[in-house]
């Protein structure tokens, strides 16, 4: 058994796995089961009410979550898969306490061959918040991921910026990360 079919294999059982993305160290958990995503506030010591994003495999896996229109459309083709969570009104299945009641959510698509064979071996949405504390560093090392886990993939010393997350219903940029002057430009010229 391989490290992502071991992974995949832990997701399906409400286990949490730390994965590497292009930006730093998720903590990836079945994003439909209430028993995982309580794991995840858990183990990061997150305050419920607080959203965390979650990661698709590609456009298609993103419109079955989220409401994703033209413009959005356009958005995600100029910077998906790539280290930019893009908020957007989640569908009636997302459950709420990963909007943190707001009826938006975060979505990413890593730009990261593990992050990506994981998602697409698991054929559903993980959760994409760092493995991390709440409030603590982001991890860009295995040793910097002091969460609780059931596995972490080892994918060495990652960029360690967070991704950019911009609010598409808005077109805002809630945290400035990757990528964010391109974005800035985007936003002026569309």
């Amino acid at each position: 058994m391989d490290i992502i079919e071991k992974a995949v294999a832990i997701l399906a059982h409400d286990g949490i796995v730390i994965y590497p993305t292009e930006t730093v160290y998720g903590l990836g958990a079945d994003a439909f089961s209430d028993s995982a995503i309580q794991k995840v506030y858990d183990a990061k010591q997150r305050p419920y009410g607080m959203p965390v994003s979650i990661a698709v495999a590609d456009p298609d896996m993103m419109g079955a979550v989220a409401f994703v229109d033209p413009a959005a459309e356009e958005f995600l083709a100029a910077f998906l898969p790539g280290p930019v969570t893009v908020v957007l009104r989640a569908k009636r299945l997302v459950p709420d306490i990963l909007t943190g009641g707001t009826g938006l959510i975060g979505i990413r698509i890593p730009d990261h061959p593990v992050a990506r064979a994981l998602i697409e071996r698991y054929d559903a949405p993980i959760t994409a918040t760092s493995a991390n504390l709440h409030g603590a560093k982001d991890p860009a090392t295995p040793d910097e991921c002091t969460v609780p886990r059931d596995l972490l993939i080892d994918g060495g010393r990652l960029p360690g910026t967070p991704s950019t997350v911009v609010d598409l219903t808005t077109r805002t940029m809630l945290r400035r990360g990757a990528r964010a002057a391109e974005i800035e430009r985007y936003f002026s010229e569309h």
